[in-house]
């Protein structure tokens, strides 16, 4: 049985120094082999696209695309300005395999709006459905600048009723807790990060605010995906909500402090967080 299935756009992501693997699938499903077994995505790319090196030890289901989703990210003083080229396959409930709808914990993480909502129906009763919404509020010009707004997710009422849990940003919302409250009243758990403040979660008309450990932060990229991915896993293991919150901010944490694929959880920062002696 797979253990964890990420779906959506493996990116290339373009750096002064070149071009490395990028997006939410490559770095939750990095981030779950370092504490499960069978990880598999499901994406779509060019054929020329190094899936072993965007995915080493992962099971990398590909639809073959003409192009790989480009990511251009741009750190100001005021934000992060992206520039997109993006794949044009969208991701159905077709392309899932019967092994793949049994998984145990299915996330969703659309990074250009290229994952269809109708997947959040085709699911086992039992998987965790586990969303990271951003890719749908995603939309870009003509030369590829994006503007991501909260009302451009225009499925959020049926991906939020089927999610075992959501994790969304501060930024993603635009500060704008109202936003935030509407979708936690659609859903059974949604969570909101709020970087270096740590994460609050909404369940059942209640508010759960969990502070982060302090870190020197080196780069942000990628954090939120392993936060949730960290989540993901403790919640549908059975741990309470507050020691998987605890657990994904220091897990994230850690990540900020080495820069893009180096802030994949390592053994020493999974016995830190978990108060284990390294092994």
């Amino acid at each position: 049985m797979i253990d964890y299935l990420a779906i959506g756009h493996v990116t290339e992501d373009l750096w002064p120094e070149g071009l490395t693997p990028g997006g939410t699938v490559t770095y939750s499903s990095r981030a779950a082999r370092a504490f499960l077994q069978k990880v598999t995505v499901l994406t779509a790319a060019s054929p020329g696209t190094d899936l072993n090196a965007a995915f080493p030890d992962i099971d990398a289901h590909c639809i073959a695309a003409p192009l790989t989703t480009q990511f251009r990210n741009i750190y100001t003083a005021s934000g992060r300005v992206q520039v997109v080229s993006p794949c044009p396959v969208v991701l159905e409930p077709a392309h899932l395999t019967d092994e793949m709808r049994a998984s145990r914990i299915a996330h969703l993480g659309p990074v250009c709006n290229e994952v269809s909502a109708e997947i959040v129906r085709n699911f086992s009763a039992d998987t965790f459905i586990g969303i990271t919404p951003q890719g749908w509020m995603r939309r870009w010009d003509e030369q590829g600048h994006v503007v991501s707004r909260a009302d451009n997710w225009t499925d959020a009422e049926l991906v939020l009723s089927r999610a075992s849990a959501v994790v969304t940003s501060i930024d993603d919302v635009a500060g704008d807790w109202s936003k935030a409250l509407h979708w936690a009243s659609q859903t059974r758990l949604l969570i909101v990060t709020q970087g270096p403040l740590g994460c609050t979660a909404f369940y059942d008309g209640n508010a759960l605010q969990t502070p982060a450990p302090a870190v020197q932060e080196v780069e942000p990229t990628g954090a939120g995906d392993i936060f949730a991915t960290v989540l993901f896993i403790a919640l549908q293991r059975g741990d309470p909500l507050r020691d998987a919150c605890a657990l994904a901010n220091c897990i994230a944490a850690q990540s900020v402090t080495r820069p893009r694929m180096a802030g994949i959880p390592t053994r020493a920062d999974i016995a830190l967080c978990q108060h284990e002696p390294l092994k």
